[in-house]
């Protein structure tokens, strides 16, 4: 989804593929069948829990052999590291269940507007309101006018619009296209990007796209998280934003994020929605990852070292047994919220904050 990636066939024999491989969802489809595909149960035993850990230290004091508590005066949160992963921080429950709410809102409904660009800015130019059309079953079809600037944040006008009715677009000099439910396209939403505009063709940050400010209370919050991963007397200055929506089979392969200027300062990723296996690698794809859960209102922080470590996210669980979102569902309880409701059943989103000079 972003970073630096390898591929090939190189790429299926390091040891990174292979824990890809090992919990990405697999499902099988009985001979002779027509019941629905089997999903194909995974061996978690290896993967840190870091809840259990919490409990455990809560408990007793103790903590799993290569795992330690992080002491950071004035910080109230229990954070925990890895022996052998210098600059990795574990935030577990860092959020109330309220918050995991009020950041899948900001998420659905505010991270995605104009002028943020989306995966699907480029297909469909600037899509505003999109939750909003859902919960109206509306649909996308082309606009009338799809060659006019506007004004306001030097943008393109919308080359598509949201109708009541579901018709046939017809875009000048391109022929047909047909029109697209806004529910799938919510349901095919894979980023957004915050702040200064991440260009994934070139891989950079491009300062002349239209931009809004990261939103003030996400920046306070990334602060006050960031604050273990910080040296002394600095603060956390949040420039960008990256949104990841993961749906029922998403993955994110093995990546580095390296294109912040300064590595001593730290990514704040925060987790929400359904559980996930994350694997933190080392400097080199060979280097056996480790896997961990990511439980929503989870932080990690990751800096210095750690930055060059590779990582990613093979799976995430939306079964009853392991997706352990029933508590944030239960938050969302108005007729008005049957369209998060839906969404979190079966996703997981993760922003992560960046500080890019």
């Amino acid at each position: 989804m972003y970073g630096a990636e390898a591929g090939g066939a190189e790429t299926e024999r390091t040891a990174f593929r292979r824990a890809e491989k090992r919990y990405k969802l697999y499902k099988s489809q009985p001979p002779r069948s027509r019941k629905q595909p089997v999903v194909n149960r995974t061996d978690l035993s290896d993967a840190i829990d870091f809840l259990a850990v919490l409990e455990s230290f809560e408990r007793d004091g103790g903590t799993p052999e290569g795992i330690y508590r992080f002491e950071c005066p004035g910080f109230a949160l229990p954070i925990f590291c890895l022996e052998d992963r210098p600059g990795f921080y574990f935030i577990p429950c860092a959020l109330t269940t309220e918050e995991q709410c009020h950041w899948i809102r900001q998420s659905l409904i505010s991270f995605p507007q104009p002028p943020n660009r989306t995966n699907h800015t480029a297909i469909y130019g600037p899509i505003s309101d999109l939750l909003t059309a859902v919960q109206n079953k509306k649909i996308l079809v082309a606009a009338e006018h799809s060659n006019v600037d506007l004004v306001d944040n030097n943008m393109r006008a919308p080359r598509y619009i949201f109708s009541e009715t579901s018709l046939d677009a017809h875009v000048e000099g391109q022929g047909s296209c047909k029109s697209v439910a806004a529910s799938v396209l919510l349901r095919k939403l894979r980023w957004s990007t915050l702040g200064l505009q991440f260009d994934w063709s070139k891989r950079n940050y491009d300062v002349s796209l239209p931009q809004n400010k990261i939103p003030n209370d996400l920046c306070l919050l990334a602060k006050k998280m960031a604050v273990p991963a910080m040296s002394s007397g600095e603060e956390f200055q949040p420039e960008a934003a990256i949104v990841n929506y993961f749906g029922p089979s998403d993955m994110l392969g093995g990546h580095l994020d390296d294109m912040e200027a300064d590595w001593s300062k730290p990514i704040v990723s925060i987790s929400l929605g359904c559980k996930a296996i994350f694997l933190l690698g080392g400097k080199s794809r060979e280097d056996m990852p480790v896997s961990m859960f990511l439980r929503s209102g989870d932080i990690i922080l990751m800096t210095g070292q750690a930055r060059e470590c590779f990582h990613g996210v093979p799976r995430i669980f939306i079964d009853d047994e392991h997706a352990e979102n029933s508590d944030l569902l239960s938050k969302f309880s108005g007729e008005e919220d049957r369209c998060f409701v839906d969404y979190v059943k079966s996703s997981r989103v993760n922003i992560n904050i960046r500080q890019v000079n």
